[in-house]
């Protein structure tokens, strides 16, 4: 299908094959089923607006896309489709020092916004993994989460306001730029995590955080799973609140050793990075040190900045040294925190039941966990296999399919599991206000 009707509106777009293919996958390694049409690399609202109301009018589907960073298929664009890149929308409209706010446009880079707020001693605080890479929209799109979210939150904390394009091309503005306020439904919290489905992000106001006078910080490792479970848990019971709290279990200490030179490995079966920030950081860290120093093997800490870059490069490198290995599936859960030694535990049990490799690392403090499978490690039937049984696992102790990577395409299958058939109805008469004619990324999340 040509949509020389459309194209001839708009200023950037492209047939090209090798732009189609680029533009048709994401990092979940999922393949779609042909190409689009077309790429639309919008550079006004204008463009998103015409955009959505032709494939509205015509019943065509279209994919928002931010940098396709995303893990769980939901930027995947197949046959007949109109890719719609955000990436171009890239502007930091505004920082208001004084309110600790700002406002963007969706192809804003996440650490470029908080590089914009550090100028002005604020920061930007949902910190994914991916922030170097990844949108403020694709953030927005999956409520991402980060190393920070234990105390700052996650992405849906930190947006305040949307403006957003619905299914049949209306533009709407919500939520609001004050810091309270209960006037109406909390749409902009329904459109966070929405995955594209329900609206096309175009701009968003943001909370801002002060940046943190001091930070300490501390290493510790473990001799099982179980006690650096119940440090972290007496840390919370003691009223601490770490803004970062990182596990790394035995196999990924392994991955980052071989990569890297070390011995990690060798010095206890668990790794913990904890930080604290604020002006109490070194005293807060202090009491955390007694909590934890009993049940570690052993445990390091230090108030200076470049001694914990060291630390936290540990935990930055957990995934790209596991994936010099070969493809891997980067799958999120989340469980109670009380079940999450059991499930680091019960991935064990999986991988040498299946013969498939997978790593874990987590955020323990909010029992987001994150099982990396080695995806040719085993014939495909036990990858699925292994897969399936960690999602199975997460749903039966009370957890989640996902944290903060989203449903996509890849989760499908197990959202009546997890939700319900009275739910997930429920969510499709939703789905059905804010986009009337389906078009909106068919095929992820509840669509």
């Amino acid at each position: 299908m040509s949509h020389v009707e459309l194209t001839s509106a708009l200023a950037a777009w492209s047939t090209n094959s090798d732009e189609l293919t680029r533009v048709s996958i994401d990092r979940s390694g999922v393949a779609p089923a042909g190409l689009p049409d077309l790429v639309v690399f919008a550079k006004s609202v204008d463009d998103v607006v015409r955009t959505v109301s032709y494939a509205a009018a015509k019943g065509v589907p279209v994919v928002p896309r931010g940098a396709g960073s995303g893990v769980a298929g939901g930027a995947v664009a197949g046959d007949g489709s109109i890719v719609l890149d955000l990436s171009g929308l890239d502007r930091i409209v505004a920082v208001h020092a004084d309110e600790a706010i700002a406002v963007v446009e969706p192809g804003v880079i996440t650490a470029d916004l908080d590089a914009a707020a550090a100028a002005q001693g604020l920061r930007y605080a949902p910190d994914p993994a991916s922030a170097a890479i990844s949108t403020i929209g694709g953030n927005i799109a999956t409520n991402a989460g980060g190393l920070r979210c234990v105390k700052y939150g996650v992405t849906r904390d930190a947006v305040l306001a949307l403006d957003a394009v619905l299914g049949d091309g209306t533009l709407v503005s919500t939520g609001r730029r004050t810091l309270k306020g209960v006037t109406g439904y909390d749409l902009t919290s329904l459109l966070v995590g929405s995955e594209g489905t329900l609206g096309v992000v175009v701009g968003a106001t943001l909370r801002l955080s002060p940046q943190p006078v001091s930070t300490a910080t501390a290493s510790a490792f473990f001799a099982t799973a179980e006690d650096a479970v119940a440090a972290v848990t007496a840390l919370q019971r003691k009223g601490l609140r770490p803004s970062t709290a990182e596990l790394l279990d035995q196999a990924t200490l392994a991955a980052i050793d071989e990569a890297n030179g070390g011995d990690l490995h060798t010095r206890g079966e668990v790794f913990l990075l904890l930080q604290t920030d604020g002006y109490g950081a070194e005293a807060e860290l202090a009491v955390a040190e007694q909590v934890i120093r009993p049940l570690a093997t052993s445990v390091e800490t230090t108030t200076d900045p470049d001694t914990a870059v060291r630390l936290v490069a540990t935990r930055r490198a957990a995934l790209p040294a596991i994936e010099r290995h070969g493809r891997v599936l980067i799958e999120d859960i989340a469980v109670p925190r009380s079940r999450l030694a059991e499930t680091v535990t019960a991935v064990e049990s999986i991988a040498a039941a299946t013969g498939v490799r997978i790593f874990v690392f987590a955020h323990v403090g909010d029992g987001n966990l994150h099982p990396i499978v080695l995806a040719d490690s085993a014939p495909a039937e036990q990858v699925d296999r292994a897969v399936a049984a960690i999602f199975e696992h997460a749903i039966a102790v009370g957890g989640t399919l996902t944290g903060e990577h989203g449903v996509g395409v890849l989760k499908r299958p197990w959202l009546a599991a997890e939700l319900g058939d009275p739910v997930l109805e429920l969510h499709r008469r939703i789905k059905a206000v804010f986009d009337p004619a389906g078009i909106l990324n068919p095929g992820k999340a509840i669509s």
